[in-house]
């Protein structure tokens, strides 16, 4: 079995899992990591055994604990992104670029600097690039995002009254299908089925396995319900009540306890 941690570089951003070796590290400690783009300050989100034989590709280590230096250094890092996006904005309107910079981020050891940005197509930035790398020096990244993500760094309410789930506690966006919805009975109005970043509600993912599950030993709308008393098709049904709308002669429909057989 191997120790490892999770950890966030951002706010409820997604989980990388980072192996512990002989460190003392506990959860909601701050933490200097090996990535691929260079050392990152992040917090330990979770920490759990695996068997070595679950871990995938090799796993890069838990450099130390942070310390009070690493957190100043964290701190000057913060503040030295936030000029150079407005830097970055600034090069993008002389050069006519039809993006929007989101944000601005550098690696702990400052060898990259990331710039995620949102744009209607795909855009040319190799010449901001190489102004950018004149100014700072380091390795420049400008990422395309999608409007799932913008949502997720805006933040905002959702139609539920409530901060929406990307900007709250989602770490990761799963996949939404318009089958979800229908599989949820709800009418395929984008008003009501989208969120505020125009695509498909998040929160659809959360009943679709409920709703299957429940309507397993249903009958299917459009099948031909029967018992003594009536004799009908099924035109809707509610999963929770365990009832159905069956339309009987002369387009008559009539409330069905789908575990009895009564009628309502």
């Amino acid at each position: 079995m191997v120790l490892i941690a999770a950890v966030q570089f951002k706010k409820n951003s997604k989980n990388y899992f980072f192996k512990i070796n002989d460190l003392e590290v506990k959860s909601g400690q701050h933490v200097i990591v090996e990535t691929e783009k260079g050392l990152q300050y992040g917090k330990v989100s979770l920490i759990k055994e695996i068997a070595d034989e679950d871990i995938g590709t090799p796993l890069k280590s838990i450099i130390r604990i942070a310390t009070e230096k690493d957190e100043k250094q964290h701190q000057s890092n913060l503040k030295e992104s936030d000029e150079a996006l407005n830097v970055a904005r600034k090069k993008a309107d002389e050069l006519k670029l039809s993006m929007r910079i989101i944000d601005a981020t550098f690696t702990f050891d400052k060898k990259q600097l990331l710039f995620n940005f949102l744009a209607d197509e795909r855009i040319d930035f190799r010449d901001l690039a190489k102004k950018l790398a004149q100014i700072y020096h380091t390795r420049i990244e400008l990422r395309q995002i999608g409007v799932r993500d913008r949502a997720k760094e805006i933040g905002g309410l959702g139609p539920c009254g409530r901060f929406l789930c990307c900007s709250t506690f989602l770490t990761d966006f799963n996949t939404v299908s318009i089958n979800m919805a229908k599989n949820q009975m709800l009418a395929l109005n984008p008003t009501k089925i989208n969120g505020v970043c125009g695509r498909l509600l998040c929160c659809l993912k959360y009943e679709d396995e409920t709703y299957s599950k429940l309507k397993e030993k249903l009958p299917k709308i459009g099948s031909i319900y029967k018992n003594d008393d009536i004799i009908g098709k099924i035109v809707s049904i509610n999963v929770f009540k365990k009832t159905a709308m069956v339309e009987i002669k002369n387009h008559i429909q009539v409330e069905v306890n789908l575990e009895d057989g009564s009628t309502k």
